[in-house]
């Protein structure tokens, strides 16, 4: 579990445009443009949310999105499925631009990424799911195919756009993780944060 954390990690900061403290190919360490203050989200933020959550088989909270020098934006969100999730709920998404990376703090399920979306649909282009979690893209019943994983606690799971993704099954009363979303293309609402 170490070392997909570590690689999922590095991979992360990869697709963030991060150094990693050292100097790669005549690039500073330190990028001129990024004079911005880094964003912070505390645990105690986290577990709010997540107790001021409604009782919901599903619970999706956007924490922040921030603008990076204009260039893209970074959504942090954290998700809570409860056990009562199964197959028949209708919870296989796919994103038309969104990268998400799950990190899973705890709790264990069954994570199926890839193949296609059984009944799949388009989001409803005005919900909250598409304006402020993952902009637009296709739902549907369950994932035919597809690469099933379980995953716990220190697990990070990278899921590009165009990526079906489900949990057919949580198998701990409840799974959460925090949700990173990588938006090139700046969907996302730069500067949300929840009242």
């Amino acid at each position: 579990m170490r070392n997909r954390f570590v690689i999922g990690s590095a991979t992360l900061l990869g697709l963030l445009g991060w150094q990693l403290g050292s100097t790669r190919a005549g690039v500073s360490a330190k990028d001129s443009r990024s004079n911005a203050a880094a964003t912070d989200i505390s645990d105690a933020e986290i577990q709010l949310a997540l107790q001021k959550a409604p009782a919901a088989p599903v619970i999706d909270q956007a924490l922040r999105v921030v603008s990076i020098n204009g260039e893209y934006n970074v959504a942090v969100g954290i998700v809570r499925r409860n056990k009562t999730i199964s197959s028949s709920s209708g919870n296989a998404i796919e994103h038309s631009q969104i990268t998400e990376v799950y990190h899973v703090v705890a709790g264990t399920g069954t994570l199926i990424t890839g193949g296609t979306i059984v009944n799949p649909k388009p989001l409803e282009p005005n919900s909250e799911i598409v304006k402020i979690l993952v902009g637009p893209g296709t739902s549907g019943d369950s994932i035919q195919g597809g690469v099933s994983r379980h995953v716990g606690p220190g697990d990070v799971v990278i899921i590009p756009p165009h990526t079906s993704h489900w949990f057919s099954e949580v198998t701990s009363d409840q799974i959460i993780y925090l949700v990173v979303r990588v938006d090139p293309q700046k969907l996302l609402p730069a500067g949300f944060k929840p009242q």
